[in-house]
C-alpha cells in the first residue's frame, strides 16, 4: 500500500505556468545539462512512405520509423493471413518493443472526440480543474507530477488519470461531470480499447514550452504494467522511442494505436520480449494531448517468468513479485529509466 499521503510540495500546474507567458522555465523544470533533449542523441523520421501490409519499420534515407502492422486480418478465416499478423507482431515485440496498429477495429469518431473531450477538459478554468485534483495514494483525478522525491526535478506536463477495471477501483467522483457527454463517450472509449482485468488511463498533456531544449514532457522511463495502448496526437509528433544509443522520433499514422510491451511482460517473457525506454519532447508552439491506456495484470498475483520460457539454457531471470509491490517503486520515485525491472534481475 502507498505509504505517502500528499505531495512533498505545494503542486504548481504546467499549464498555467505556460498561459502565464514566461519567457523562461522554472529551474525545477531544467533537466541536467547532459540528459537534456538537445544533448541526447536523436533522429527525425519520415512518413512518407509505410509498409501496412508488411508491418516493416518505415525508412526513408538513413531514417527509420517503429514498425506500423495492418490488423484487418486479424480474424481472418484464412490461417496464412493471420499468422503473418502473429508474425509481424511477434517480430516488433522482439526486435522494438513498440509498434503502431491501424485497421484495429476501434472507430475512428469516437477516437477524435475522445480526445476532443479531454481538451476540453484542460481549456477549463483552473478552479474547475482542481475540483479533481489528486493525490500520490491512487493518483486518480487530475495530476502534475509523478514520484514523491522532494526537490526533484519535474517534467513539462499535466495529466488526468482514471481507473477503469476492475470496476471496484474507479473513484466516481473523479469522473468528470462536464461535459455531459463525458462518461459515456469515456466509458465507451474504454470498453472499444480494453476488455481485460486491470486497467487504467493516464490522459497527458503537454502545454507548449518557451524552451523545450531544456526539459521533457515526460522523462525516460519504461511502462511498469503489462502493454499500453496509446492513442497520440494526429497532429504533433513528441514520443520518442529509444533504439540502441539513439532516440527515434514517432511520428503517428493518422487513426493509428501505438502499441508497446511493458515490464511486466517482460519479466513473464522471461525478456525474450522487452519494455523499452520512451519519453516525450515537448513543443515550443503547441500544445498536444495523448491518452495511454494500460493493461496491468491484477495486484495481488506474483508475476514471474513463465515455466514453459524457462529452460536450463535459458534459466529465470527475474524473481517474483506483486504488481502492487512493483508499481509503488514507480509511485514514489517517478520515471526512472528501467531501473526497476533491471533491479528484479538475478545477479550472475
Amino acid at each position: 500500500m502507498m505509504s505517502c499521503q500528499a505531495w512533498p510540495e505545494p503542486i504548481v500546474r504546467v499549464q498555467s505556468l505556460a498561459d502565464s507567458g514566461l519567457s523562461s522555465i522554472p529551474s525545477r523544470y531544467i533537466r541536467p545539462h547532459s540528459q537534456r533533449p538537445s544533448n541526447t542523441t536523436s533522429f527525425k523520421l519520415s512518413q512518407t512512405e509505410h509498409d501496412h501490409g508488411h508491418g516493416r519499420e518505415t525508412r526513408d534515407h538513413d531514417h527509420v520509423n517503429i514498425p506500423v502492422i495492418d490488423l484487418e486480418h486479424l480474424f481472418s478465416e484464412d490461417e496464412i493471413l493471420r499468422e503473418k499478423i502473429f508474425r509481424h507482431v511477434d517480430e516488433a515485440c522482439r526486435e522494438w518493443g513498440f509498434f503502431q496498429v491501424v485497421n484495429h477495429g476501434v472507430s475512428h469518431e469516437l477516437m477524435k472526440s475522445s480526445r476532443e473531450l479531454w481538451r476540453e477538459f484542460f481549456n477549463q478554468p483552473l478552479e474547475v480543474k482542481e475540483e479533481y485534483a489528486n493525490s500520490p495514494t491512487t493518483y486518480e483525478g487530475y495530476g502534475s507530477r509523478l514520484g514523491v522525491q522532494k526537490g526533484a526535478t519535474l517534467d513539462w506536463s499535466d495529466y488526468f488519470f482514471l481507473h477503469y477495471r476492475p470496476p471496484s477501483l474507479r473513484n466516481q467522483a473523479k469522473w468528470l461531470a462536464f461535459p455531459q457527454s463525458f462518461r459515456k463517450v469515456i466509458a465507451e472509449y474504454g470498453e472499444e480499447v480494453e476488455s481485460e482485468v486491470g486497467a487504467c488511463l493516464r490522459v497527458n498533456f503537454y502545454p507548449k514550452c518557451p524552451q523545450p531544449d531544456l526539459t521533457f514532457g515526460l522523462s525516460p522511463h519504461s511502462d511498469p504494467g503489462g502493454m499500453t495502448i496509446l492513442l497520440s496526437d494526429d497532429f504533433v509528433s513528441g514520443l520518442q522511442v529509444r533504439r540502441g544509443d539513439e532516440w527515434v522520433i514517432v511520428k503517428p499514422v493518422p487513426n493509428a494505436f501505438v502499441i508497446n510491451i511493458g515490464d511486466q511482460i517482460q519479466v513473464l517473457s522471461n525478456a525474450i520480449y522487452k519494455s523499452v525506454e520512451h519519453r516525450v519532447i515537448v513543443n515550443s508552439n503547441k500544445d498536444r494531448v495523448s491518452l495511454a491506456l494500460f493493461y496491468n495484470p491484477r495486484s495481488d498475483l506474483l508475476i514471474q517468468p513463465a515455466k514453459e520460457l524457462v529452460t536450463e539454457e535459458r534459466p529465470a531471470l527475474y524473481s517474483p513479485m506483486t504488481y502492487d509491490e512493483y508499481r509503488l517503486y514507480i509511485r514514489l520515485n517517478g520515471p526512472c529509466g528501467k531501473a526497476q525491472v533491471e533491479s528484479l534481475a538475478f545477479q550472475p
